[in-house]
């Protein structure tokens, strides 16, 4: 695969708060490529890009002025405002990736490409109705096994790719606290579909999707600032993807690509932000695995308003916080539609 493949179709995302010099690592693989970055916290605040970088930046004041009212729906003070990059990119494919996240080796020592790789899974059939136990049958040296149905082996579209980290793995506060020194050191050649029916942990550090297949669905929730609920951003949005891909026919990849995470964030404020979460997430998830869409919702759009219906009226019993966050998802769509009049959907 050509070093800049889909150069004119993928926009990088990164949200950040600081000067952008990790970007030098990533210059061999993410110059060609056209970056939004969204800055969150202080507007005024001068962020520096290496020069060579073709890229826009949005602060909270270019948020409020694109969206107006609707700005309301994009959270302050948390990197759940990235997904206002995924929102105003007019671009096939967005790659989304943290500041504090930098070129891993693979065990040969080679530096990993992981935008080629995020590619790769990305252009490439899921298989999320039957496991094949030589995993992704699509990479080279790999295919379907005996007994895998022939019926089956087309796959269906893949609309996300989720990358792991090499270093620092992603915990939660409890398990940071019990293991402040473990690194995730084991590098793992595999990548594989998430079964139809099963959730999983989506982190957006190191994340790759088809906007035009799951684009209104990829809403980082309401997080951050006068929320009472952090570090869930990407578990809602991954939750509501899977939910809806599993509907609509489409697969989730996992595994490669690795990058390496560098920083381990603080334990102790990591777990004020997360300790409502950690009960809540115990009648989120029964909730995501019981859900069932009607048949009338044949696009995201329409599958996203039907489930914000059902967080207000089963996860607002949990706690009032979901109904602030059900009319959220209404906002975030009519926001998306707003922007992206082409591909709407037709939520109404």
């Amino acid at each position: 695969m050509a070093s800049a493949a889909l150069k004119d179709e993928l926009d990088i995302v990164i949200p950040t708060i600081r000067n952008l010099d990790f970007l030098e690592m990533w210059r061999p693989f993410f110059e060609p490529y056209h970056l939004i970055i969204v800055q969150d916290g202080d507007p005024s605040k001068i962020i520096k890009v290496p020069d060579g970088f073709d890229y826009e930046l949005y602060n909270r004041n270019d948020i409020n002025k694109i969206l107006g009212p609707r700005s309301s729906c994009i959270s302050f003070k948390d990197s759940a405002c990235r997904c206002f990059g995924y929102m105003v990119s007019k671009k096939k494919y967005i790659y989304t990736i943290d500041d504090d996240c930098f070129v891993a080796k693979d065990p040969s020592g080679k530096d990993i490409n992981a935008l080629e790789q995020h590619i790769k899974n990305l252009l490439c059939p899921s298989t999320p109705h039957f496991f094949n136990t030589l995993y992704d049958p699509f990479r080279d040296g790999a295919d379907f096994v005996r007994g895998y149905p022939f019926s089956l082996r087309e796959g269906v579209p893949t609309a996300v790719s989720h990358g792991l980290w090499l270093n620092i793995p992603d915990y939660d506060a409890p398990t940071q606290l019990v293991k402040p020194l473990e690194r995730n050191t084991r590098y793992v050649d595999m990548v594989l579909t998430i079964p139809k029916g099963t959730l999983f942990p989506m982190c957006g550090m190191n994340l790759a999707f088809d906007r035009d297949l799951i684009g209104p669905a990829m809403y980082f929730g309401l997080m951050g600032d006068g929320q009472p609920i952090g570090r869930y951003d990407d578990m809602w949005a991954g939750w509501c993807c899977k939910v809806i891909c599993d509907h609509l026919g489409l697969g989730i990849k996992t595994g490669l690509p690795y990058i390496y995470h560098s920083k381990a964030s603080n334990p102790f404020v990591n777990l004020k932000k997360e300790y409502l979460g950690i009960f809540w997430q115990e009648e989120i998830i029964p909730f995501f695995q019981s859900h069932t869409f009607s048949k009338d919702c044949t696009s995201v759009q329409k599958c996203y308003v039907e489930l914000s219906k059902q967080v207000k009226e089963k996860l607002g019993k949990v706690d009032p916080y979901f109904l602030k966050l059900a009319d959220a998802m209404v906002t975030w769509i009519e926001a998306w539609d707003m922007l992206n009049p082409a591909n709407n959907g037709s939520s109404k």
